[in-house]
């Protein structure tokens, strides 16, 4: 367990691959263009952190037609879930771009 929450914390030490998993926990699943959208960072960098999310067991992934979504995964993953339920400023702005790209 300590090996796993090891890489779940490298995985989670940049600050988008935090927003990210941030964003994730707060839905079932986040299709990759709305978390583009939400962050306004370009769709090759969000699909590379989200690749080191998934390597390290922290999401897992489903494809709908062309889209890819993504959810939190395994136990690590919720228990780091919980750990960020006092989001900073940064973060709730965050969510609430999500949101408006979901709804627009």
């Amino acid at each position: 367990m300590i090996s796993q929450l090891s890489s779940s914390f490298k995985a989670l030490g940049d600050p988008v691959r935090l927003r990210l998993f941030v964003l994730i926990g707060q839905h079932d699943a986040v299709c990759v263009c709305h978390l583009v959208s939400a962050l306004d960072i370009p769709q090759s960098t969000i699909s590379r952190h989200l690749g080191i999310l998934r390597h390290a067991g922290l999401v897992q992934t489903r494809r709908e037609g062309k889209w890819i979504y993504y959810a939190l995964s395994g136990d690590v993953a919720t228990q780091l879930k919980s750990m960020f339920n006092q989001a900073d400023a940064q973060l709730e702005a965050d969510a609430l771009a999500l949101e408006t790209a979901i709804n627009h």
